[in-house]
């Protein structure tokens, strides 16, 4: 049995980072911080044309018609060039979860035009606050029992503040008439679990980006700077420090990618799986920030380095989409069983992430 990725996977994940190196530099960064949207939309049409957004659309919509396992390691690449926009709430959560379970008018209508760039989303399935809620077509969240997707221009927004200056974060209202319902009863629950699934696992791979990106700043800065005639680099404390920080990455990757597989192949441990990774991949990331705080040591705390645009980004993710804590209490409910009170009777964590 083959593993590995594809080269045809593995082709596209280069031609990615290619394209975000160069549209996606720490200048352009923050310049999003204190732009209008916080949002590079020239990169993002770039990224509908190139197919990366429709990577799980179907092909009669303009996608791909691919799985999850196709879309890790662009969002990889996504995680490590920080890029702002949501990817996540679009590529990986909305496209498909609309493409599954909406009504066939309202995917002709907005299927399209996400898979193309034209449009963003983002959601409250994976918490309360919603990124760059601002420019979204439109928010996808719970109603009672249904699933619905509410209008950008019926949401009553309330900027809320964020460590991340480029993740502009929102608390919404709304009216119950302006909702269009997608789906309800089970087939809601059903989708909404999936979502979340994807959302977890997206944010998992973002973070593995993250971190490999905060190893790669250190390696380099530890080869410039220079203590007592020689590269500090050299010191052993310092190599100790890399290692561990690139030993946790390597242990968490095959987790996020197993979690990956385990969605496109409906594996019915997935929702276990995409815990597995989350928990993984935020403690994986929150280590290798630490680690390479200490390594820069003073000028790793500065707003002018650039370490600071990917360490909030990874403080910002581990929470989004339920942090380590909640996953790990996740998974330990899907292999012991859920917590049980007093009187004997089971009671579930709340299955609401972030």
């Amino acid at each position: 049995m083959r593993f590995a990725f594809t080269d045809d996977q593995l082709l596209f994940r280069d031609t990615v980072r290619d394209l975000l190196d160069n549209e996606c530099t720490p200048e352009q960064m923050r310049a999003a911080w204190s732009s209008e949207t916080g949002r590079l939309a020239p990169l993002w049409q770039l990224l509908g044309d190139m197919g990366v957004l429709g990577v799980q659309a179907p092909e009669v919509y303009g996608g791909l018609g691919l799985r999850e396992l196709d879309l890790v390691l662009l969002l990889e690449e996504t995680g490590r060039a920080g890029l702002s926009d949501p990817i996540v709430e679009t590529a990986a959560v909305a496209i498909p979860l609309i493409s599954e379970v909406a009504p066939r008018q309202f995917c002709d209508d907005w299927v399209p035009a996400l898979v193309g760039g034209a449009s963003v989303v983002t959601t409250q399935l994976g918490g309360p606050l919603l990124a760059n809620a601002d420019s979204a077509a439109f928010v996808l969240a719970e109603q009672g029992d249904a699933l619905v997707a509410v209008p950008g221009a019926a949401l009553q927004l309330e900027r809320q503040p964020s460590v991340d200056g480029s993740r502009r974060l929102f608390r919404a209202e709304w009216h119950a008439d302006d909702a269009i319902v997608l789906a309800d009863g089970p087939a809601a629950a059903q989708a909404r679990d999936r979502a979340r699934d994807r959302g977890a696992v997206a944010t998992a791979a973002q973070l593995l980006g993250l971190g490999q990106r905060m190893v790669d700043l250190t390696v380099t800065y530890v080869q410039e700077r220079r203590q007592f005639g020689v590269p500090i680099g050299s010191f052993q404390a310092v190599k100790h420090h890399l290692a561990d920080a690139l030993l946790r990455l390597e242990f968490a990757r095959p987790v996020v990618y197993g979690a990956a597989w385990a969605l496109a192949t409906g594996d019915p441990d997935a929702s276990r799986a995409a815990s597995h990774a989350k928990a993984a991949a935020s403690d994986a990331a929150t280590f290798v920030g630490r680690q390479a705080l200490q390594c820069h040591g003073a000028i790793g705390y500065t707003v002018e380095y650039d370490l600071h645009l990917y360490l909030k980004r990874v403080w910002a993710l581990s929470a989004a989409w339920g942090d380590a804590s909640f996953h790990r209490r996740r998974v330990a409910e899907f292999v012991l069983g859920p917590p049980e009170s007093s009187d004997g009777r089971s009671h579930p964590e709340e299955s609401r992430h972030g």
